[in-house]
């Protein structure tokens, strides 16, 4: 495999979007539809980035790709264009007569980066609403099968849920002809290489395979050769380090002046700021916090519902909230052009999530600013982060003067919720200190409290029986199947409804 890939090698230098070289190929030039063409003109669409030019012409050819590329290259029309020509020259959007099988799969590590290559395959196929859909947990199960059984042709999904889907006889994925491995090296991070493999299996072997990651090192190489066939290899630009494009400062600061110093520059600085933590309850500290200084505030993380991480991505991208705290969850599943500030406010675990963080500034040509906050201990990590990806930053020291942020503050016992009280009860303070942990005021709140933990969207281990807003489950309520032929034991949503063995089909 590896030869293969020396022999086929792509390699090209990224330039920045909206420039273009006398040679600069177009998407007119590529060997696509006249249909295709203009839908692309239409939405604006006109010069591929490189890794669109190195990898759509060979994918037509029907070859594999093994791709990678820094984040904001553009890899999603990369493939989408590849998929949408193949399908409107093989078949045609089902109709209530006719159901076509699932033709295409796109995998992708979480909800937003799925949700993302949705929203650009309907600005592609606007009148085919039906002819795509989202598999993914944190939403409606009962809406994920009705969108199966409409016979849609492209399946975007996350492995999690897919695999459920799969186990359960949910979806077929028999006649699978293009499959897409997107955002590789973070799906193997986040656990996902059984359901990977499991999925893999249930796709025809003579499929056409386009894989992407943003890093391809030897333990990703090791996977992914048993999923392409002398793939063609498109490799932009040097993508284990951040962008040139991001300029790179590091503050050295004390723990309790963060929030000061993110303060200062918020007052000082112009543009929209990604802020990352390392925990989600600091997420919501941090975001809790800035409301009060007064900035436009949300917060991101996996203990929020999917239409609470929408709601977030939706009001940062429109900018009514001008700072987005997010953990490392949102790092891969942001895709904002225009975010001008990325604030390590914590210094994260690995070099390979502080790429993956920066990545989401400087995006699509444009300049960014990443600025980490370094605690004197921590100084040795980050010259660690230089050497490894080869880097300099640009070494500050925060102002001593900036003000202190106040964390478990003393509660005084001669006042009652900060109001002198000369003659106030002590019994009468110590309700005060009690009643301020239960009113969210930055003190631990009681278990199952305030957070989603133990009930989160997509989680298998609590699953909702009938009656609770869940699809019923039949005996046991772990979706049995009845019989060899495919048909499921699986209730319906009225109690009545009989069940398909093969959907997709």
């Amino acid at each position: 495999m590896e030869t293969a890939i020396l022999e086929q090698q792509t390699t090209s230098q990224a330039t920045p979007a909206g420039t273009s070289t006398p040679s600069a190929p177009r998407f007119t030039d590529f060997n696509i539809s006249d249909s295709l063409k203009s839908r692309l003109s239409s939405a604006g669409y006109v010069t591929p980035t490189p890794v669109q030019a190195g990898a759509i012409p060979p994918a037509l050819e029907g070859a594999d790709i093994l791709a990678t590329a820094s984040t904001g290259t553009g890899k999603t029309l990369s493939f989408l264009v590849p998929i949408l020509e193949r399908l409107d020259a093989t078949s045609q959007p089902s109709t209530r007569a006719k159901r076509n099988h699932i033709r295409a799969l796109i995998l992708l590590p979480t909800r937003e980066l799925a949700m993302q290559v949705l929203e650009a395959y309907f600005k592609l196929m606007p009148a085919a609403k039906h002819d795509a859909v989202l598999i993914c947990g944190g939403l409606s199960e009962n809406t994920q099968f009705d969108n199966l059984d409409r016979g849609p042709r492209l399946v975007v999904a996350t492995p999690g849920r897919l695999e459920d889907f799969l186990r359960r006889r949910e979806i077929d994925l028999s006649k699978v002809d293009m499959f897409v491995l997107d955002e590789v090296d973070r799906m193997l991070d986040m656990g996902f290489l059984p359901a990977i493999r499991r999925i893999v299996t249930a796709v025809p072997k003579g499929r056409q395979t386009m894989c992407y990651s943003a890093t391809l090192d030897a333990n990703i190489q090791e996977i992914v050769r048993d999923y392409v066939k002398s793939p063609v290899r498109i490799q932009i630009g040097t993508t284990s380090k951040p962008s040139d494009r991001v300029e790179l400062r590091v503050y050295t600061v004390m723990q309790d002046q963060k929030l000061g110093l993110l303060n200062q520059m918020l007052n000082e600085e112009q543009g929209t700021f990604l802020v990352f933590s390392r925990t989600k309850h600091g997420a919501d500290r941090i975001a809790r916090k800035l409301e009060k200084l007064g900035h436009d505030t949300n917060a991101i993380h996996g203990d929020r519902s999917q239409s609470q991480r929408s709601a977030a991505l939706k009001g940062f991208a429109t900018g009514k909230h001008r700072v987005l705290v997010a953990t490392d969850v949102a790092a891969r599943g942001i895709d904002i052009s225009d975010i001008a500030h990325v604030v390590n406010y914590d210094l994260p675990n690995a070099s390979e999530d502080f790429v993956h963080r920066i990545g989401r500034t400087g995006r699509a040509g444009a300049k960014g600013v990443a600025t980490t906050y370094v605690m004197p201990q921590e100084r040795h990590d980050a010259r660690k982060l230089e050497r490894e990806l080869k880097i300099k930053f640009e070494w500050r020291e925060a102002d001593k003067n900036i003000e202190k942020e106040e964390r478990n503050k003393p509660l005084d016992l001669n006042s009652i919720n900060g109001a002198p009280a000369a003659d106030a009860d002590p019994i009468d303070a110590l309700l005060a200190l009690e009643t301020r942990s239960w009113r969210g005021g930055g003190a631990a709140q009681p278990a199952g409290a305030g957070s989603n933990s133990g009930n989160r969207p997509g989680s298998r281990s609590r699953r909702r029986g009938p009656g609770q807003g869940g699809r019923p489950q039949g005996n046991g309520g772990g979706g049995s199947h009845s019989s060899r032929n495919g048909s499921s034991s699986r209730g319906t949503r009225s109690g009545s409804r009989p069940t398909r063995g093969n959907r997709g089909r």
